[in-house]
């Protein structure tokens, strides 16, 4: 074997597998996603940081569709980083949720298990007719729907 053949292979097996390039942005955008949770808290009344998350996960949803299909396709297999992401994002959401309960803007008989489902709901109904306006209401009627009655 020559010594070009063996510095092809040994780049070869140095490059990252397609599988390890979608783990590695994924992991960034939940980050990214997630560090934005922390900072709305950081800065903005609980319920007002609540619901400008929850309408900038459709804004990032919108606006990356096509980065989630490819995800999800090149990541099918990988269902333990799906899960852990997932689960950072619903720590996120339940951090909201939480500090807005405990000022007394939202219920505290709802959980932040049913926003994600509503979210999950609105990322899998993308390619519906009407999607954008749709899911503004949407996010809308959870937000309605979670604050305290008066």
């Amino acid at each position: 074997m020559t010594s070009q053949v063996k510095a092809a292979r040994l780049e070869e097996r140095q490059q990252p597998t397609r599988e390890a390039l979608a783990e590695a942005v994924y992991h960034g955008e939940v980050a990214a996603l997630c560090d934005r949770a922390r900072q709305l808290q950081a800065t903005l009344p609980a319920a007002e940081a609540l619901a400008t998350f929850l309408r900038g996960m459709v804004d990032h949803m919108d606006a990356h569709e096509g980065l989630a299909r490819t995800l999800a396709t090149l990541m099918a297999d990988r269902s333990g980083v799906l899960a852990e992401g997932s689960r950072a994002l619903e720590q996120a959401v339940t951090d909201l949720v939480a500090a807005a309960v405990r000022d007394g803007a939202v219920r505290d008989d709802v959980g932040a298990g049913a926003v994600m489902m509503a979210l999950h709901g609105i990322g899998a109904a993308h390619d519906r007719p009407g999607w954008r306006a749709e899911t503004d209401d949407v996010i809308t009627l959870v937000l309605d729907g979670l604050r305290r009655p008066l």
